[in-house]
């Protein structure tokens, strides 16, 4: 059984990436949720709300655990010894950028593969960028994030 790093920035976490995060923990030996420093991003939840609210999420998946990290996803995944990397594939239009950073990921380090799981249909067409913005403006998105996600946005907003 294989280590395998579920990296993103998990500007909330919400149930499509629980959904990943569970089924990754069916199929491997240990899930590692790499919560990254994007510097291209201004992040509503800090490092540190964000951590906490996967811990809180994924607490009943023994084999699961949340860490952050800056730099290379390959760095990281060199350092926990990982074999692989799960990535969450929403629609087609994913594919692509996820192909090319496969790849570039493989070339960087040959000793990790990509694994991609295609999202439950029930979550194809959420992303954290929209469960914000609909909480922005008042919306109900409690269907669409774990429990203390929803208490998190509810005092962001």
């Amino acid at each position: 059984m294989a280590i395998a790093v579920y990296p993103g920035s998990f500007d909330p976490v919400t149930n499509g990436h629980m959904d990943i995060i569970t089924r990754a923990a069916a199929i491997f030996e240990q899930v590692i949720v790499a919560v990254v420093v994007n510097p291209g991003k201004n992040p509503l939840f800090t490092m540190e709300e964000r951590v906490k609210m996967i811990e809180k999420a994924s607490i009943h998946l023994d084999n699961v655990q949340v860490q952050c990290f800056s730099g290379l996803l390959v760095d990281f995944v060199k350092r926990e010894k990982a074999q692989v990397i799960v990535r969450g594939l929403r629609a087609i239009s994913d594919f692509e950028n996820e192909f090319q950073m496969a790849l570039m990921n493989k070339n960087l380090y040959g000793d990790a593969d990509t694994f991609f799981l295609a999202s439950h249909t029930d979550y194809a067409f959420l992303s954290s960028s929209m469960v914000k913005e609909v909480a922005s403006f008042g919306g109900d998105v409690q269907a669409y994030v774990p429990a203390a996600v929803w208490e998190q946005l509810r005092l962001k907003y």
